[in-house]
């Protein structure tokens, strides 16, 4: 424990570093603002056709203007009607997923013995393409964060399209309206795990599935992979928080107000006092509420104002969006309160805390590898959040590499949290790549590495993609993250101990009164009156003071009188329709900026004073679990023939060099044509014992090319050793030209793999390789 003056001092410097942030956002917000307005006073009449207009024009462009203004009018509040219609008729429906494709039910997870309200579909493949049953399915999850399942499938350009173009088996998991009595993520957990293994047994003939999670099903599928690690393929986890109190704090950098969210709602019982509201039922609606508010431009003008200032082709676009927006779900007080306990303030994921069948869920335990997708627009899912857990789980590089874990991280500049699984162009080129690089990924070895996507355009206009993979170290790359050694995330433990303090004092003074008080009445009309619903089921048909908006907009249809955008009206009203977004923009930045120094403020000074040596930015182990692979001395002299081919591949591997598809591609290609020769293991095994030697090679790589007799006492596996060797390095796909290092390296090699302990090197590799007591003249 820290004494009463380190404490204080501790405290200032964290109050004093708070306030330096704060200065640096409000500086950089106001310059954005001043920058956005500069920009959109000078562009409306910039272009070389016009000049500013005279008065004149203005008044003899009026009449045109103010008779568009009116219509547009008109048919942007008959979009919302129909938003309306399209929100009730989604509800008679029950509320189905917005997927744009088909689909056959698998597994109803209602009627399993534990139900929960999941299910298992098939997607059916559009007319026209073609899959074939025998190549690896992919099952995707969507998250369940207020809204309803489909966006994976939203459209043709998607997660769903992409792998059904590629000819893959695609099933999906769906969920519905409302939970079922009691269940818990937990049971969700195990229901999933039936799925998995349903579509294994559908498809036998294929590689274990791929599991896709987008944002809160991102999480689950890693629960999911580490509770089943048998029957999981690569997992791709595209915007998953797995490290919740991780974050950007560092000067001119943005910052992730969610992150704060738990502080300022003084820990989790709110989401109890809101389930119990609901007689037991959490309202979706609450989630979505948070979400919009991150944004209030886009909340309260630039959507509304984008379709009104685009009404001749934009409502098909955003019905078919809102439609999805305006789909709320239901969770029970029991997941939510294990969401917000467990994971959003508790942050006990990556900790081995969260249990399925009284076992203790590990991260390390997945055998497959694992892609993240993150963005740095993302301002739900940092990419702190996104990728920190690995640091919290492995203790460093040589971990990852020894358990024989291959992680992929995927780091997008500029898309937002929902870009990243419904954008179109995010759809063609990032999850096109990783679907078409997957069997390149599996082939990689052990280690940490960064995806790199680079655009070339063909002489013929068209777009082709270059992928390659960078290794990175663990230790550089939280580094890189986090630029404050993480100290900022300590705060984060005393919010966890006063969420903890207020849940008991709800429970045990306000919960029984306020459950005495609900009824299912009182929870239904608390969720029909919220203000996301009243907005949809107000401008409706169901509202008879519209009665004369339908006809209205159809007459106003049939007379459209568009002007151009180079009408000077047009020009000024996009000039002040900026003006407001950079407005409410402004708002935002230093409402999240003072947010940020209260929150550090509050919470800083209470880590400092009770909380001092509790939390610790180390990576712990889970309860249960076995500490990561120690791996001792003499472990450079066992393993046999496959630690010998391994170690081999090592010595030859140039490090630091980015490793292009094409090579990975050819190292697949060559295990396969050299089957007979490799030593029969499992591919979690070969990726084990690859990890193993990599960190042997690493550690002492003098000692790893000395200790290679001892691997190959047998003179059988000594001969298929050479074979191996002299067929890589003579294989130009594979090795387009050796370097002197590795020609040196390779004959090191073939000079060290004489069976006898510690035998002087000859110069000549068939006297190195001859057994003792044979001649080896020739």
């Amino acid at each position: 424990m820290l004494d009463i003056a380190t404490q204080l001092v501790r405290t200032t410097e964290l109050q004093a570093k708070a306030m330096e942030v704060f200065l640096v956002r409000a500086k950089g917000a106001q310059q954005r603002y001043t920058t956005l307005l500069t920009k959109a006073l000078g562009a409306g009449f910039s272009d070389t056709s016009s000049e500013l207009p005279l008065p004149w024009q203005l008044a003899s462009t009026w009449q045109q203007y103010v008779l568009d203004v009116y219509q547009r009018g008109l048919i942007t509040l008959d979009t919302l009607r129909q938003r309306g219609n399209d929100y009730l008729a989604h509800q008679v429906a029950g509320k189905p997923p917005v997927l744009h494709f088909e689909y056959e039910m698998v597994l109803d997870a209602r009627q399993f013995a534990q139900p929960v309200n999941y299910a298992l579909v098939r997607i059916v493949p559009p007319a026209g393409t073609i899959i074939d049953p025998t190549r690896r399915p992919y099952v995707i999850i969507d998250p369940r964060a207020g809204h309803g399942p489909g966006i994976g499938g939203f459209k043709d350009d998607s997660q769903v399209g992409v792998a059904l173009k590629e000819g893959h088996p695609v099933y999906f998991v769906i969920f519905f309206p409302e939970p079922e009595p009691g269940q818990t993520l937990v049971d969700v957990c195990e229901a999933e795990q039936r799925f998995l293994r349903r579509v294994c047994e559908l498809h036998p003939e294929s590689p274990k599935p791929v599991l896709v999670g987008n944002c809160q099903g991102g999480w689950a599928a890693m629960m999911v992979a580490t509770a089943s690690p048998e029957d999981t393929g690569a997992v791709i986890i595209s915007g998953a928080p797995m490290s919740y109190w991780g974050g950007s704090w560092t000067s001119g950098e943005g910052n992730n107000p969610m992150r704060y969210a738990g502080g300022f709602l003084g820990g989790t019982w709110l989401a109890s006092f809101s389930a119990d509201l609901g007689h037991g039922l959490f309202d979706g609606a609450h989630l979505v509420t948070n979400f919009e508010n991150l944004d209030p431009a886009n909340t309260y003008w630039d959507k509304y104002y984008h379709l009104f200032a685009n009404v001749d082709t934009e409502p098909s676009r955003f019905l078919e969006f809102e439609r999805w927006w305006g789909g709320y779900f239901l969770m029970n007080r029991e997941e939510i309160e294990w969401i917000t306990q467990n994971l959003f303030v508790g942050n006990d994921l990556w900790a081995g805390d969260v249990k399925v069948k009284d076992s203790a869920l590990d991260l390390r335990q997945i055998q497959s590898p694992i892609i993240m997708f993150a963005s740095m627009g993302d301002n739900i899912t940092p990419p702190q959040q996104a990728f920190n857990w690995i640091a919290d789980t492995y203790t460093s590089t040589e971990d990852i590499k020894a358990r024989g874990q291959v992680i992929i991280g995927l780091l997008h500049e500029r898309a937002g949290h929902l870009a990243l699984f419904v954008s179109g162009k995010v759809a063609k080129r990032e999850h096109t790549q990783l679907v078409s690089v997957l069997k390149s990924i599996e082939a990689l070895p052990p280690g940490l590495y960064a995806m790199k996507i680079d655009e070339q355009k063909r002489p013929d206009g068209s777009v082709e993609y270059e992928v390659e993979f960078v290794e990175h170290r663990l230790e550089d790359l939280v580094a890189r993250l986090n630029r404050f050694e993480r100290l900022d995330e300590k705060p984060f433990a005393a919010v966890n101990a006063v969420a903890d303090f207020n849940q008991r004092a709800y429970e045990l003074f306000a919960q029984p009164l306020v459950q005495a008080t609900s009824s299912p009445v009182s929870g239904w009309l608390g969720r029909t009156l919220h203000p996301l619903r009243v907005q949809h089921w107000a401008l409706s048909d169901l509202n008879p003071w519209l009665w004369w908006l339908e006809p209205t907009a159809r007459a106003v249809h049939a007379q459209r009188q568009a002007v151009p955008r180079s009408n000077p009206w047009r020009k000024i009203e996009a000039t002040v329709s900026t003006c407001i977004s950079a407005s409410l923009d402004l708002y935002r930045d230093l409402r999240d900026a003072a947010g940020e120094v209260v929150f550090f403020d509050t919470y800083g000074p209470l880590f400092f004073l009770y909380f001092q040596g509790q939390a610790s930015g180390a990576a712990q182990l889970p309860q249960g679990a076995a500490p990561h692979p120690q791996l001792p001395p003499a472990v450079f002299e066992v393993g046999g023939y496959a630690a010998a081919l391994a170690r081999a591949g090592e010595l030859l591997e140039r490090s630091g060099v980015p490793i292009p598809l094409a090579r990975i591609e050819r190292k697949h290609a060559l295990m396969k044509e050299y089957a007979e020769l490799l030593p029969v293991l499992s591919e979690h095994a070969w990726k084990v014992t690859r990890g193993q030697q990599d960190v042997l090679v690493r550690r002492d790589p003098e000692r790893a090319l000395l200790t290679l007799p001892q691997l190959l006492s047998d003179p059988s596996d000594r001969s298929r050793f050479l074979q191996v060797l002299d067929r890589i390095v003579g294989d130009r796909e594979f090795v387009a030209e050796p370097t002197h290092d590795q020609l040196e390296m390779v004959e090191r090699r073939r000079l060290s793999s004489a069976p006898a302990r510690g035998r002087r090197l000859n110069s000549s590799p068939r006297q190195a390789l001859s057994p003792p007591g044979e001649c080896s003249c020739n």
